[in-house]
């Protein structure tokens, strides 16, 4: 193997997999799905599909136990309502501090565990799809290119100048990363992005949200949004 892609089955993670199919080939990639108690498991059965899609090899990793006493809104053991709003007006009552669908440091255990299962297996980088929208105004801070920079610098010396991250949105916005998927073809009326597990996505959630944003910035419309008329 030559490249690990942690892979959530949204937007982002999946146009990472592309790229990283694109550049090494389908038998050289590894994609690496995690399970940390979520409410649904809607995101986990879109990256089974799309990895069989794209013929790589897949493993999943439940760290859910870690995340146990987290009251974060997107955990099952979380009785908080998530958000139906956009990200900036979540950010106006939070005086600074994370959302409350932010999963503490988990790009950061994500990472690590990522790192031992990519030496195991021969890889010598790691594709996550962090983003600039991601990490403003300090939302999710484990996607900031600070964080990125610094987790990278920690996984290249634990590993003994073996293994690096490749974070290739760390300055993209979700639109400019839709214009890159769109240009590699990349199956996204097979992901899913949104916080709620029902049938269609909410279309009101803060990744619903910037996820419509993202496909009309590119003058298209969300293929799941197509998905939901034809029904």
């Amino acid at each position: 193997m030559k490249a690990l892609v942690l892979f959530s089955g949204g937007i982002d993670s999946t146009t990472c997999l592309g790229m990283a199919v694109q550049k090494y080939g389908a038998q050289e990639v590894l994609a690496l799905s995690v399970y940390y108690g979520q409410k649904h498991d809607k995101e986990i059965e879109a990256a089974k599909k799309i990895s069989a899609y794209y013929g790589v090899a897949w493993k999943q990793l439940d760290l859910a136990l870690i995340f146990a006493d987290s009251d974060c809104s997107l955990l099952r053991n979380s009785d908080a309502e998530i958000p139906k709003e956009t990200y900036a007006e979540q950010l106006e009552k939070t005086d600074g501090t994370p959302v409350s669908t932010y999963v503490p440091f988990r790009n950061g255990l994500f990472l690590s565990s990522a790192a031992s299962i990519a030496l195991s297996n021969g890889c010598d980088v790691i594709y996550y799809g962090a983003h600039s929208d991601d990490a403003a105004g300090s939302a999710y801070p484990d996607c900031s290119s600070d964080f990125n920079d610094s987790m990278n610098r920690a996984i290249f010396l634990g590993s003994g100048n073996q293994l690096h991250i490749e974070a290739p949105f760390a300055n993209m916005t979700k639109a400019q990363i839709v214009k890159k998927g769109l240009e590699l073809n990349v199956p996204y009326e097979m992901t899913w992005s949104c916080y709620e597990g029902n049938d269609r996505p909410c279309d009101i959630c803060g990744t619903c949200r910037d996820r419509i944003a993202a496909f009309e910035a590119n003058n298209t419309t969300d293929p799941l949004l197509l998905k939901g008329e034809k029904q």
